[in-house]
Order: C-alpha cells, then structure tokens, then sequence
C-alpha cells in the first residue's frame, strides 16, 4: 500500500474526495493525522507524533470545486506505527472497504473483516468496529429493519397486483399497528401444488436474525421429480401455537381459494405438539407423519449411538408387524432409555408398517433444503428476506419448465429410473397368474404377491412409492400390461410440467409503490452483543453421582480446604 502516495501538485475533484486520498494515505502508510485547519476551502494537517515534521497543506481552487495540493512539508520521522487501531480507520471507512464484499456475500463475517484490513493495509481493529461496520453496511446496501416493515404492506398489493390469485396478507397488534404476522402464497405456487404436485406439505420454521428477530414458517411439498416445491410462507413474531394455527388457516384459506375440494393431504414436520394441534383442527382429514431425518438427528444427538440409528431407520422401513416388533426389541437391548424415549413418538407417525397415509416414498422432510434458499438472508430486514424467496421461486419455475421441455419420457427421470430398475430385476422373476388381477411372482430370495387391481404387492414398495415395483412390472409385463398406467399421475412428465406452467412475475421496484398503511416493527428486539450460550450445570447431568467432600491438610477437617483454614487464626486468638 505504498503506492498511496500523495504529491504537491496533485489534485482531486472536490473536498471530500482530498479527505478520502489523505486517510488512504495515513492509514496505507502507518501515520496518524492531527488536523490543524479543515473546511470547504482549506485543509491543514500534520504528523500526530510529537516532532515529527511532515506537513501537508491544500486548497480549493478558485471557480472550481477542484482541491489541490499546495505543500507538503519534511519527511516522517515518526518510524510510520501506527498499526495498532489506527484513528483514520472509522466505521465509515471500513464501510466502504467492505461495501463490494458484503454485496457479494452478506454473510461476511468481521473476524473475515479484520482479516482482509490487516493483509491489505496491515493496521488492526477492533472486533466491535468491525461488526458495527458490517451493520452500517448492511442497512446503506439493504435498508433498515424499521423500512423492512413499513413497506410490507405495499409490497403485498403490489404481490397481488402483479401476480393476480396470490395471498398475501399483513397481520399487526395492539393501536400502534405494531407488526404480529405475514403470509404469502404465490398463485404460480398455488395453481403448481394443486395440479402436479404429490398431495403431501412439509411443515417449519427457521430462526431470522435481524435486529426485531422472529420466525418464518414454511410449507413445502414435492414434485413428480423429488425436487422442493415453496407452497406458502410466513413470517410472525414469536413461534407458539398460536402463530402455527393462523399459519395453517391462512394456508387452508388459499388452497380453497384455488380449488372446490382440496385434495387429502399428509403432512410431514418435527412433530412438535404446536404442528400437530393446527394440523388436526385445520386439516382434520389429513395425516400427519413425523420426519425421520428429525427423529434420527435426535436419536443419535441424546444417545451418540450410530446402531440405534440404523434400527431406527429399519424399524421405520419395515413391512411387517414382525419385522417392525424385531427391530423395536433390538433398540430395547442397545438402549432401554432410547426405547424408552422413542414412546413420545407414536409409531403410527413415522412407521411405514403403522402409518394410515401416503408420503410417496418420502420419510423425511425437505423443510432443510429449503432453508439453504433463505440461509445467507437472515439477517437481513424481512422485506429482504421475502425478496429472496421470490427472485429464488422466479428462477428455478423458469429452470424446471426449461429443461423438463426436453423430456421425451413419459414419466419425471427419478420416477423413470425406477421403473427401468424395476424391469432390470424383473427379467429374472417367475410370474404365476391366480385371476385377473393377482399374481405370484417368484424371485430367488422370496415369493410376493401383486394385485393390480388394488396396485399392491407384499413388499409394500408400489404402495410406499406409488411406482410399480419390480414384482409388478413382472406382473404386469408377463400379460402385456402397460406399467406406466399404473403409476400415479404425479410422476409423469405433464404433471411436473404442469407443477411450473405459470410464471412467478416480476414485482416494481420500491419506488413504484404506493404506501398504504403503517407497520411498526414488533416491541421485542435482538439484545446487543453476543447471545449467551446456554452452560449445562455437571451436577444436573449427574444427578446420581456421588459429591466429593474436600479435605484440608492443615486440620484433617473437611468442607475447607488449607488456604481458607482458619485453625491457626483462632488458635492465635485464643493464645492473645
């Protein structure tokens, strides 16, 4: 950073650009300014370091808003250290330093802040100034927190405007219309779920991490293809049962504003009892499995136990009652109190062998996938946040409709690759017909029965997938059935085209909108600094173990140890 140099001579186009070149100078040289004389006309300065004799002085230039430099004085000969928290380093310099960083990456963390200053310019700050700085940043590239709320409800109109059938609705409290809810469902969205889509939602949340904090609630379903479809979602102050029975009557209110009947539904969360209440009293005909991915996290995070999470999951996969009773025995003999845990878990959510409903195949739930969308944007205010999700649903709506157009197959790859497995393995199979719909097919491990009439067979995988499996591709090939038939719609090639047909459109910039009302952020706030880590107590986990007694060396007596032993001091009392 040398190259900072300055010279007498040299001009700048205006006063503020001048002051930015010297702190370049100063803080890229290792030197401290002390100002003498700075106004729109002049500016005077020197070395701060006593004796140092370097002097700079420039002028505005007559008629014009040009600064030049008019002298500059001796030769430092301070030795140039100023390393340590450097003056001219302000918060608004550092700013500009990380302006085009934080663009890129919001998640530009100030320990990367730091970083970067030392290897380019060699000085060290402060860790708060560097975080102060990024939040400066933050709020010049994104606005604040406080604008975030006041435009939603624009926003909203302007969502129901531009893409007419959304739901998209602002909820506050209290008579200084404080914020409380939000909700947002896409007609693109809509109209994709009801008529493509598999007939199942994953239900969660997500933490935000802007100055007022709160949660997005997200509902999610599949396509034909496996891939993550956004349904609807929503933002509200404090997760509670409350917010979670608004979010599915919201949710309920914009399916039926799309449909006469709305399709029966398995939902699929974390199963925590706020879910499973809304989802009872909103969609009381519905089933509600609990995703396995959740279930094994927790296992294996309570237990540190990798066998229990292999059974669990065989457990979960198991196509008999026997089976199932086997596996559930074999978690008792690894770990009672894993056993014992796994009780607040009905197995009628999350065991295939026991579950009423239909998941498609689907034990886990793609609520994760989805929170990559939104992961670098928590910070961020809740305007941008939503402007996220929609620029990301514009762009994989016009990547999925683009390239499922260059399907020739009849159904989604994932859905074909199946059926292509199945014939492989079915090639090898012996079919035996008993009537016009059922079948023994014979294999070299075991002998399964398929009927197609009720498209079941007795590996229970074409009732699991809803894809014939390779039994009923035999079954139904061996008698020049057509197996695509009999697979469900939703995983042929028109419904996924069908899940992208309409566009998610482009919303006006802020400009273009009209305020309508306004929004207050919510009371609550994220407090300063670092959030407290939650510290465990050794003696709460240990709630059996025995205490240990300390002994003191001095007197052989217990509860002191010999630096508190106060024997010498009475004995010398008693001697006084």
């Amino acid at each position: 950073m040398e190259d900072q140099s300055i010279f007498v001579g040299q001009e700048f186009p205006d006063v503020k650009a001048f002051r930015n070149a010297i702190k370049e100078a100063a803080i890229a040289q290792h030197f401290e300014l002390r100002i003498v004389k700075s106004d729109l006309i002049r500016y005077i300065a020197k070395c701060a370091s006593e004796g140092c004799p370097w002097r700079i002085r420039a002028i505005k230039l007559p008629n014009a808003p040009t600064f030049t430099i008019r002298s500059l004085e001796g030769t430092h000969t301070c030795g140039k250290n100023a390393q340590n928290g450097h003056h001219q380093a302000s918060v608004d310099w550092i700013v500009n330093f990380i302006e085009e960083r934080l663009r890129d990456n919001i998640n530009y963390k100030p320990k990367d802040i730091l970083h970067d200053i030392y290897k380019q310019y060699g000085i060290t700050i402060p860790y708060k100034q560097a975080w102060r700085a990024k939040e400066r940043g933050l709020q010049a590239i994104y606005g604040s927190s406080e604008e975030g709320y006041c435009l939603l409800p624009a926003y909203c109109e302007q969502i129901k405007k531009t893409n007419p059938g959304s739901h998209a609705e602002v909820f506050t409290a209290g008579s200084d219309s404080r914020f409380q809810r939000f909700f947002i469902s896409f007609y693109a969205s809509l109209h994709g779920f009801l008529n493509g889509c598999l007939p199942v939602i994953c239900l969660g949340g997500i933490q935000l991490k802007s100055k007022y904090l709160g949660t997005l609630l997200t509902a999610t379903s599949f396509d034909g293809d496996g891939g993550v479809f956004p349904l609807a979602f929503g933002v509200v102050d404090e997760e509670n049962d409350d917010s979670w029975m608004w979010f599915l009557l919201e949710l309920r209110k914009a399916l039926e504003m799309s449909t006469e009947k709305i399709p029966p539904l398995t939902f699929l969360s974390d199963g925590q009892k706020s879910i499973a209440d809304a989802v009872k009293r909103k969609f009381p005909s519905s089933c509600h499995a609990i995703c396995m991915q959740y279930l094994s996290e927790s296992i294996s995070s309570d237990f540190k136990n990798s066998r229990l999470v292999q059974l669990l999951w065989k457990a979960a996969y198991s196509t008999s009652t026997r089976g199932f009773k086997e596996k559930m025995a074999e978690i008792e003999e690894v770990s009672s109190d894993a056993a014992t845990w796994l009780q607040q878990y009905p197995p009628s959510h999350w065991a295939l062998i026991h579950f009423d409903g239909t998941r498609y195949g689907h034990f886990s739930s793609n609520i994760y996938e989805f929170n990559k969308w939104i992961l670098e944007a928590r910070e961020l205010p809740i305007i941008q946040v939503i402007k996220r999700i929609h620029c990301k649903l514009t762009e994989e709506f016009e990547l999925r409709r683009s390239r499922s157009s260059t399907w020739s197959s009849t159904l989604s790859p994932s859905a074909e690759k199946r059926i292509m497995d199945g014939r492989t393995h079915a090639s090898t199979y012996q079919v035996l017909r008993s009537d016009e719909v059922e079948f023994e097919v014979i294999s070299a491990e075991r002998s399964d029965i398929v009927n197609t009439g009720t498209r079941s067979c007795s590996c229970r995988d074409w009732q699991l997938y809803r894809i014939p499996c390779s039994h009923a591709v035999a079954a139904l090939t061996s008698y020049k059935k057509d197996v695509y038939a009999f697979t469900d719609k939703y995983f042929t090639a028109a419904s996924y085209r069908e899940c992208y047909s309409k566009e998610v459109h482009p919303i006006p910039d802020k400009l273009e909108w009209s305020r309508t009302r306004l929004v207050r952020p919510p009371k609550f706030r994220r407090p300063p600094g670092r959030p407290e880590k939650k510290r465990l107590c050794v003696e709460d986990l240990n709630l059996n173990r025995e205490k240990h007694t300390v002994h003191c060396s001095k007197c052989n007596q217990t509860g002191h140890y010999k630096t508190t032993c106060k024997t010498e001091v009475v004995q010398s009392t008693q001697q006084f």
